[in-house]
């Protein structure tokens, strides 16, 4: 299966001072899967096959319910092509 993309925004509904506390938590998830990725100032982007992306989509949604969201917003993108795609190629002229 290819390398695909996926960008990933939760938005739990917590009480604001506890937005963050919840999507550091999605991210230390994230990190924990050993994938690449890149945090975003709205998004995370991770790279990976479909199939552990979508996972990782479903365990982000867990995680906002252990900590407390009546309800989660999330946003998905998805960037697929036969040969896979990379964050590398996407960004590598823009970094320093």
């Amino acid at each position: 299966m290819p390398i695909v993309n996926l960008s990933l925004q939760v938005l739990p509904v917590v009480p604001e001072e506890r937005i963050y506390p919840v999507v550091d938590r999605v991210i230390e998830m994230i990190h924990a899967t050993g994938l690449s990725y890149v945090v975003g100032p709205l998004d995370t982007t991770i790279e990976g096959e479909l199939e552990d992306l979508l996972a990782i989509v479903k365990n982000a949604q867990t995680i906002c319910l252990e900590e407390g969201a009546e309800r989660i917003v999330s946003v998905i993108k998805i960037d697929y092509k036969k040969e896979g795609v990379t964050i590398d190629e996407k960004i590598s002229k823009y970094r320093g």
